[in-house]
C-alpha cells in the first residue's frame, strides 16, 4: 500500500499490525520494502503459468542450511542496504510532509474550505479528509514510484504501470473513505471529551477494527486481486489440505479455501490467512501453486493454520489494541504541547481544529515509528511459532516435512533476493517474520520424534 496510507492513517495503525496476524504472507517479510513481496531477479515462465497444471518435479538436492550463488548473494545484499534505507528515508519524509503541510499552511487552508462549503461537521469530514489524503498523497508518490522501480529494477514486480497506478488511485479513495470516517468520529469525540478523547476513541476504535478485518475478504482484497475457490483451480490439492485441517481441529471447509491470481503482478509465491469467523478464509497465491510442489504447498498451509490452532488473531488483537492505547495517550500528553508551540503559526485554532490532524499524525508517527520493533518482534514471535506449528501438524502427512519446508524457503529466498545476513537493526526494527536463514535452520532441525520428545503443539 502506498505511503498515503501509512502515514495519513497512522490512526489505522492496529489494523495495518493485525493484517500481519491475520493475513501476512508467509514468507513476504524478509524484504524491508515496501512493495509487493520480492522474487526473483529474472522471471521464469512458471510464475505466468496456469495454476492446476503445475507439477514440481521433486528437488534432488538436500537443504541443510540457506545459501546464495555469488551472483544472487551481492544482488540479494544490494536490494537489503537499498530497502534498508528506503525504510528509513520513508520515515522522515513521511514527517517533513507532515511539517510541510502544516508549515505552509496547507490543512488550515482545507478547513477553511471545509466550513466554507457546509456548516455540518460530518460533511467538512468529508471534504478536509479527501484533500489531506490527496496532499500527502502526491507529496509522497515519489518514494513509492522509486519503491516500484527498485521491484522493477530486480525483476520483482511485472505489473504494468497502468495497473500500478490504479492500485495507488483505489489505496487513496479507500484512505479518503475509512479515513474520512474515523476523522470525524475522533473529532468529535475530541469536542465531546477534551481530556479523554484517547481513551473513548481507543475504545470506539476497537470494534471498527474488527469490522474492517472482518470485511475485508469480501469488500477490500477484491478490489486489487481476483480470488477463485480453489476446488475450481486446483482441486488436487483440497484433499491434502484437509488432512491437515482435520489434524489440526481446525476444520476449513473447501469453500473457504481460495486461489489468488498475483501472477499478473508479481512473482512472489504465498499463502495467507484473511478475515475471521464467518469471513475466515485461507488464500493461495498462483505463483505459490504453479511454482511450488504439492508437499511445499501444503507446508505453507501447515504454517496457516498454526495461526488459526494458537489463536494468534486475537492474541495478536489483544497485544495491538494494548500498543494502541499507549500511542494513544502519548499523543494526548504532547499535542497540547506542540500546538502551544506552534499551533499559532500554522493558524490552527485548536485540537478540536480540522486543521491539527497533521500535527497530531506527526506525532504519531514519531511514537509508531519507536513502538515498530515492538510490533516486529511480537510478529516474529507469532510467526516462528506458526512455523513450528506447520512442521508438527504436516508430520506423517507429506513424506518429509523438513525438506518441504526448507526447500519452500530455499526458493523463495533465491527468487526474493533475501539477504542470508541481513543487517540485525534492520530485522530488529522491520523484519516482521524470522529471516529467512533462521527458518531455514528450523525447518531442518527441528525434530522432537527421533529425540522421544514431545512436540511442542500438535501432540
Amino acid at each position: 500500500m502506498p505511503r498515503v496510507a501509512r502515514n495519513f492513517l497512522l490512526i489505522l495503525l492496529p489494523v495495518v499490525f493485525l493484517a500481519i496476524t491475520l493475513g501476512a504472507p508467509i514468507s513476504s517479510a524478509q524484504a524491508p520494502s515496501t512493495t509487493a513481496s520480492p522474487q526473483q531477479s529474472n522471471p521464469s515462465s512458471d510464475a505466468s503459468a496456469p495454476a492446476n497444471s503445475a507439477v514440481q518435479t521433486p528437488p534432488t538436492k538436500k537443504i541443510t542450511e540457506y545459501t546464495l550463488p555469488p551472483d544472487l548473494y551481492r544482488k540479494a545484499r544490494n536490494r537489503s542496504r537499498i530497502g534498508f534505507a528506503s525504510r528509513v528515508i520513508s520515515f522522515f519524509y513521511g514527517l517533513l510532509v507532515l511539517w510541510f503541510i502544516l508549515s505552509r499552511k496547507l490543512s488550515a487552508k482545507f478547513r477553511d474550505w471545509a466550513e466554507k462549503i457546509s456548516r455540518y461537521r460530518f460533511v467538512q469530514a468529508l471534504i478536509f479528509t479527501p484533500l489531506l489524503v490527496i496532499a500527502i498523497g502526491v507529496l509522497e508518490i515519489p518514494l513509492d514510484l522509486f519503491d516500484e522501480w527498485i521491484s522493477k529494477l530486480y525483476r520483482i514486480s511485472v505489473q504494468p504501470w497502468p495497473s500500478w497506478f490504479a492500485d495507488w488511485a483505489k489505496a487513496q479513495f479507500l484512505t479518503m473513505v475509512i479515513g474520512s470516517f474515523l476523522v470525524w468520529l475522533l473529532y468529535a469525540v475530541i469536542r465531546k471529551s477534551p481530556t479523554r478523547w484517547w481513551l473513548y476513541f481507543w475504545a470506539l476504535f476497537l470494534p471498527i477494527i474488527l469490522f474492517i478485518v472482518f470485511i475485508s475478504p469480501y469488500i477490500i482484497e477484491p478490489m486489487f486481486n481476483k480470488f477463485e475457490p480453489l476446488t475450481v483451480k486446483a482441486p488436487q490439492l483440497i484433499a491434502p489440505l484437509q488432512r491437515v485441517t482435520r489434524r489440526a481441529g481446525q476444520e476449513v471447509a473447501p469453500e473457504r479455501m481460495f486461489w489468488m491470481k498475483a501472477s499478473d503482478k508479481t512473482i512472489a509465491t504465498n499463502a495467507y490467512v484473511s478475515g475471521f469467523g464467518a469471513s475466515k478464509r485461507i488464500v493461495i497465491w498462483d505463483t505459490a501453486i504453479a511454482q511450488e510442489t504439492p508437499d511445499e504447498v501444503v507446508a505453507d498451509f501447515g504454517h496457516e493454520m498454526g495461526h488459526y490452532a494458537l489463536g494468534h488473531i486475537w492474541k495478536g488483537f489483544a497485544f495491538l489494541a494494548a500498543l494502541l492505547f499507549v500511542l494513544l495517550y502519548l499523543g494526548y500528553r504532547s499535542i497540547g504541547w506542540l500546538l502551544a508551540r506552534s499551533g499559532a503559526r500554522w493558524s490552527i485554532r485548536g485540537l478540536e481544529d480540522w486543521a491539527s490532524l497533521p500535527g497530531l499524525l506527526l506525532l504519531l508517527s514519531v511514537f509508531s515509528f519507536a513502538s515498530n520493533a515492538i510490533g516486529s518482534t511480537f510478529s516474529r514471535y507469532q510467526e516462528n511459532q506458526a512455523d513450528v506449528y506447520g512442521l508438527e501438524v504436516t508430520h506423517d502427512i507429506i513424506p518429509d516435512p523438513a525438506q518441504a519446508c526448507a526447500q519452500s524457503f530455499q526458493n523463495y529466498g533465491e527468487k526474493a533476493l533475501v539477504d542470508p545476513d541481513p543487517n540485525p537493526i534492520q530485522v530488529f526494527l522491520f523484519y516482521d517474520h524470522p529471516t529467512v536463514t533462521s527458518r531455514i535452520h528450523l525447518c531442518v532441525t527441528y525434530d522432537p520424534w527421533s529425540k522421544g520428545e514431545s512436540p511442542q503443539f500438535v501432540k
